[in-house]
C-alpha cells in the first residue's frame, strides 16, 4: 500500500502542477469555493429569472425588409398570428354552428395581448365546401414577446366551443412554442448510463461517480451564470438544453481523461498526490488544449453574423470553460477526499489477477500496424459513403406538419392543408410599398405565376401600403415553394416594380426560413475555413508537425460529415420512421462545431500519449501501440459516455434538440471507434517517423509548448 506524504514537489512545478497542489491540500476550501459559486450563481439565477429569447433577424434580407416595413408603416400586422381551426361535417354555414364560433372569437378578442380576431365568415375564411374554416388572431408582439399562460388561454377560450360536431384546433407559432418542453427525461438517462458505463469501467461507484459530479457542478454552474446573462444579451430560447447537452458530455469526458492518468498512476504505485500532480500535469495539459480547441471552434460562430447564434455559440463556449475549470480545480479536491477508497479498489482489481491493463489494445494495433492500408483505406471509403447524403441536406425550419400527430398544433395544420390545400400552411405575404401602386393588377399578375394556388385579394395594412397573401400549390418545406421565392423575387415582382414605381418585398415565415437557410449556407465556407484553420495551427504548435494537424483536420471533418449524413438520412428521408423534414438550419453548424471541437479532444489525448513515448525513444512504430494501448480504454469509454448522454436527447419531444443528438451521438461513435482506433493508427503508422516532421523555416517560428512532460518519478 502506498503512502500519501505531503511533501513539496522537486524541480520547478508547472500552472497546472501549482493549480492541482493547491486544491489537493486545500480539498476543503476548493470544495467550499465551488459549492458557494454553484449556489450562488442558482439562487441568482432563480431570484431574477431568464430572459431568453430568440432573434431571428436577418438584416439586408428581403423577408426582413418586408417585415420592418410592416412593423414600421403597419404595427399590427406585423404582430404574430395564431389559427382558430373549425370543422363541421354538416358545413359551418348554419346559424347555430356560426353563433358558437362567433361567440368564441368575441371572448378571444378580449384576452390580453389580442390585438384583432378576423372571422372566418369575413372574406375567405370558409372552405369551398363549407366545411373547414380559419379564424386569425393577431397578437400585439412575436411569440418569444407573448406569455405563455395568455397563449393557453386562447387555446382554452378556443377549445371551450368544441362539442356537438364542431371540431376545434388552435395552431401557429405561439401555440407550438408552448407546447414544445426541453429536454425531459433526458438529461437523467443520460447521467444514469453514463454512471454505469464509468462503474464497469472502474468496478467503483465512489470512483465512477466523481466525473458525473464534476458536471453537475459545471453545468449548475454555466446554466445560472447565462440565465443571468440573458438579461443583458440576446440569447436563445433552446440554449439551456443544447448546454446541458454538451456540458454533461464534455464534463464527463474531461474528468474521465484526468481520472483514468491518475488510476494509471495509482496501479504503477505513485503515492496518491504525486499521482494526482502527474495526472493534472499530463492529463490536465490535455483537457486544457483540447476545451482551447472546442472553444475557438463555437466562437467561430460568431464569423457567420447570425444574431441567433452568436448568443448560443458565446454561451455553450462559457459551459465549455466552466467545465475545464471544474476538471482542473474541483476534481483535485475529490481525489484527495477519495483517494484512499480509489487506491483500495485500484489494489482490489489487481489483487484478482487480471492481465496488465492495456494488452489487449497493443496486440489490436500490433494487427492494425500490419496491414495499414487495408485499416486506412477501407473504414474511409465506408465512412465517405455515409457520409453522401449530407449533399443532398435541405436546410430550413420544421413547422407544425413535423410535430406529433397527437398535438394541437399538427391537428390544425392537418385540418388546414385538408380544407385549403397544402400551400395554406405556408402562404407568402407580399408587401406592396408605394401611393400609386395598383395592388390589384399586382395581385392578377402573382396568381397567374407557375406555382401560385391563389393570391388573395389586397388588404391596406396602412398609408401607401397593402398586403398581399399568396397560397403556393405545394407544402412549405416542398422544393417546389422555395423555387416560387425565388421566380416571385426574381421574375415577377421586378417587372410590376418598373412598370408602376411602387416597391414589391416577398416576406413571411416561409420567405424567411429559404433567406436564413441560404444566409447559412453562403457563410458555412468562411466558417469551416476559420475554425479548422484555428484548429490546425493550434495543433500544430501543440505537437510541432505538419502532418498531424493536417491529418487531423481531415478526420475530424470527417466524423462530422458522416453525422450530417446519417443526421440527413434519419430526419429529411424518413429512415426509421421518423417524420419526414427539412434539418433545422441551425443544426449543421452547431454540430460542426461541437463535434470538430470535441473530435480534437480525443485527437490530443492519443497523440500526447504517442508523443511522449515517441520523445522516449524515437520508435514511431512503438509510440503507435503503445499511444493506443494506454489511450484506448479510457478513449473507448469516454466516447461511449458521450455516446449515451448525446443520444439520450432523443428522448426530447423537441426536433431540434432530436437531431442535435443523433449528430453528435454518431460523430463520437465514428471518432472514438472508427477513426480513433482504426484509421489513426494505420495512418500514423504510414506516416511513420515523417508524421513528427516539422519544417525547418516553422521550426523557428512555432513556439514550443510542451503538451506532455514526463514527470519525474518518486525514488524507490
Amino acid at each position: 500500500m502506498t503512502t500519501d506524504t505531503v511533501r513539496p514537489p522537486t524541480g520547478r512545478a508547472s500552472v497546472f502542477q501549482r493549480v492541482g497542489d493547491w486544491s489537493y491540500r486545500r480539498r476543503w476550501t476548493a470544495l467550499v469555493l465551488w459549492v458557494v459559486v454553484l449556489f450562488g450563481a442558482s439562487v441568482a439565477a432563480q431570484a431574477v429569472g431568464d430572459d431568453y429569447r430568440n432573434d431571428f433577424s436577418l438584416p439586408g434580407t428581403e423577408s426582413q425588409q418586408a417585415f420592418d416595413t410592416l412593423r414600421q408603416r403597419a404595427p399590427v400586422s406585423a404582430g404574430e398570428t395564431i389559427q382558430i381551426v373549425v370543422q363541421d361535417r354538416d358545413g359551418l354555414t348554419g346559424a347555430a354552428t356560426r353563433a358558437r364560433v362567433e361567440t368564441m372569437l368575441a371572448e378571444v378578442g378580449r384576452l390580453p395581448h389580442v390585438a384583432a380576431v378576423q372571422s372566418p365568415y369575413a372574406g375567405f375564411g370558409v372552405s369551398a365546401d363549407g366545411t373547414v374554416g380559419y379564424a386569425t388572431v393577431t397578437l400585439d408582439g412575436v411569440a418569444a414577446e407573448v406569455p405563455a399562460d395568455d397563449v393557453r388561454a386562447i387555446m382554452d377560450a378556443a377549445a371551450g366551443a368544441a362539442g356537438d360536431g364542431l371540431r376545434v384546433e388552435v395552431g401557429g407559432a405561439p401555440v407550438r412554442a408552448v407546447q414544445e418542453g426541453g429536454g425531459g427525461a433526458a438529461e437523467g438517462a443520460g447521467l444514469l448510463a453514463a454512471l454505469v458505463i464509468m462503474v464497469l469501467l472502474f468496478g467503483s461507484l465512489v470512483a465512477a461517480s466523481l466525473p458525473v459530479v464534476i458536471a453537475v457542478f459545471a453545468v449548475g454552474t454555466a446554466l445560472g451564470l447565462i440565465a443571468l446573462a440573458s438579461h443583458l444579451a440576446t440569447i436563445a430560447d433552446f440554449t439551456a438544453p443544447l448546454m446541458m447537452l454538451v456540458g454533461l458530455g464534455v464534463g464527463i469526458d474531461y474528468a474521465l481523461l484526468i481520472f483514468s492518468r491518475y488510476r494509471s498512476e495509482l496501479a504503477r504505485g505513485v503515492p496518491r498526490q504525486e499521482a494526482a500532480r502527474i495526472a493534472q500535469d499530463t492529463a490536465g495539459r490535455t483537457v486544457f488544449f483540447a476545451g482551447c480547441t472546442v472553444i475557438v471552434a463555437l466562437l467561430g460562430l460568431v464569423v457567420l453574423g447570425l444574431g441567433s447564434l452568436q448568443g448560443v455559440a458565446v454561451a455553450v463556449a462559457l459551459t465549455v470553460l466552466v467545465t475545464m475549470l471544474a476538471s482542473l480545480t474541483l476534481l483535485p479536491a475529490l481525489l484527495s477526499l477519495t483517494g484512499r477508497r480509489v487506491e483500495r479498489s485500484v489494489r482490489a482489481r489487481e489483487s484478482r489477477g487480471r492481465r496488465p491493463e492495456g494488452t489487449w489494445w497493443r496486440r489490436w494495433a500490433a494487427g492494425v500496424q500490419r496491414r495499414p492500408w487495408w485499416g486506412a483505406l477501407v473504414p474511409f471509403v465506408a465512412l465517405l459513403a455515409l457520409s453522401a447524403p449530407a449533399l443532398d441536406m435541405n436546410l430550413g425550419f420544421a413547422d407544425a406538419g413535423n410535430d406529433p400527430a397527437s398535438t394541437d398544433s399538427r391537428r390544425a395544420y392537418d385540418l388546414l392543408a385538408e380544407g385549403f390545400g397544402p400551400g395554406f400552411n405556408g402562404p407568402l405575404l407580399v408587401v406592396v410599398e408605394g401611393a400609386g401602386a395598383d395592388a390589384g393588377a399586382a395581385r392578377d399578375a402573382i396568381a397567374a405565376t407557375p406555382g401560385v394556388a391563389e393570391a388573395v385579394p389586397p388588404s391596406a395594412a396602412g398609408p401607401g401600403i397593402s398586403t398581399i397573401v399568396v397560397l403556393p400549390e405545394s407544402k412549405p418545406q416542398d422544393e417546389a415553394t422555395m423555387d416560387l421565392v425565388h421566380r416571385l423575387r426574381d421574375d415577377v415582382l421586378p417587372l410590376l416594380a418598373r412598370d408602376s414605381g411602387a416597391r414589391f418585398l416577398v416576406g413571411g415565415g416561409t420567405a424567411a426560413t429559404v433567406d436564413f437557410a441560404e444566409a447559412v449556407a453562403a457563410r458555412l465556407p468562411l466558417f469551416v475555413l476559420v475554425v479548422v484553420g484555428l484548429s490546425t495551427l493550434l495543433l500544430m504548435v501543440v505537437f510541432r508537425s505538419m502532418l498531424i494537424p493536417l491529418k487531423a483536420a481531415v478526420l475530424n471533418l470527417l466524423s462530422v460529415a458522416v453525422a450530417l449524413g446519417v443526421t440527413t438520412l434519419v430526419f429529411q428521408r424518413g429512415a426509421l420512421g421518423v417524420e419526414p423534414g427539412p434539418i433545422e438550419a441551425y443544426v449543421p453548424v452547431m454540430v460542426f462545431a461541437i463535434a470538430f471541437g470535441l473530435s480534437m479532444d480525443y485527437e490530443v489525448f492519443l497523440l500526447s500519449r504517442m508523443q511522449e513515448v515517441w520523445h522516449d525513444g524515437g520508435d514511431a512504430s512503438r509510440a503507435v501501440r503503445e499511444g493506443i494501448a494506454t489511450t484506448g480504454r479510457v478513449v473507448t469509454a469516454a466516447g461511449a459516455v458521450m455516446v449515451v448522454v448525446f443520444a439520450a436527447f432523443m428522448l426530447s419531444p423537441t426536433r431540434m434538440l432530436q437531431q442535435f443528438g443523433l449528430g453528435l451521438a454518431v460523430a463520437i461513435v465514428v471518432d472514438a471507434l472508427v477513426i480513433r482506433c482504426l484509421i489513426l493508427p494505420a495512418v500514423m503508422q504510414l506516416l511513420g517517423r515523417r508524421a513528427w516532421w516539422l519544417p525547418r523555416f516553422l521550426a523557428r517560428i512555432v513556439p514550443e509548448v510542451a503538451l506532455e512532460r514526463r514527470p519525474e518519478r518518486p525514488a524507490g
